[in-house]
């Protein structure tokens, strides 16, 4: 569904993205993991189109994205940082969401919408929420027109107890055979739950690059934050 192919990126001389290769099918839950600076925000932002590669390609479905927007539409997000218009209200962003990405109200997945009461604050403009009310309305939002590729970056922060279990809830249930889904987090501990397939970025390279269980079977380790450590330092 997205193949990376020898993808860099450099900041003037700093080198973000050194020469990536990774290939995610439909069905993967990846785990897009590393310290902070390994490039792991970089890659999402030239998949979302946000960064333009200084070389290589990135296919979705086949096609080169660079030059392309179109592919979008079959992309959720849900950002570490939830950023809307400050006087814009919950409803209306909800409203213009719908009409651009032109899904029926009816198609519309509003599990989240519903379990977080979003209905509630429908008329309190983006500025006026707390920052854990916004992440809220950022995960609705992913959810809610069923995209193909949906990109989770540091899905729990910001999120009280309670949100944080509805989100996992929903991640569990959602059908992952239709889509990719790939998510970053610091708490290795929740990608246990859900992780098919561990990218480990360091220094803007692939470390690791292989499914749960290939990772539990090479380390000897159940639990990822063992595995990988044993995968990088196996002395």
């Amino acid at each position: 569904m997205i193949q990376i192919q020898t993808l860099h990126k450099k900041y003037g001389n700093v080198r973000a993205l050194d020469s990536v290769d990774l290939t995610w099918n439909q069905g993967d839950v990846i785990a897009l993991i590393g310290p902070n600076g390994s490039g792991k925000t970089t890659l999402i932002k030239c998949i979302l189109g946000l960064v333009f590669p200084s070389a290589g390609d990135i296919h979705f479905m086949g096609r080169s994205i660079l030059n392309s927007y179109e592919y979008r539409k079959d992309i959720g997000y849900m950002s570490q940082i939830s950023r809307f218009p400050d006087q814009l209200r919950v409803g209306e962003m909800l409203d213009i969401l719908t009409d651009v990405r032109n899904v029926k109200d009816s198609d519309r997945d509003m599990e989240l919408y519903e379990e977080f009461k979003i209905e509630q604050i429908r008329d309190k403009t983006m500025k006026s929420l707390s920052g854990g009310t916004r992440q809220k309305v950022n995960s609705a939002l992913a959810f809610m027109f069923s995209p193909k590729v949906l990109i989770m970056d540091e899905p729990t922060a910001g999120l009280d107890p309670v949100a944080v279990e509805i989100l996992k809830g929903k991640i569990h249930r959602t059908d992952k055979s239709v889509r990719l889904m790939i998510i970053t987090s610091h708490i290795l501990s929740d990608l246990e739950d859900f992780a098919s397939r561990i990218n480990y970025l360091q220094d803007g390279k692939v470390r690791i690059d292989y499914s749960f269980a290939e990772l539990r079977e090479k380390s000897g380790e159940s639990r990822l934050s063992k595995a990988i450590a044993h995968i990088l330092n196996p002395s």
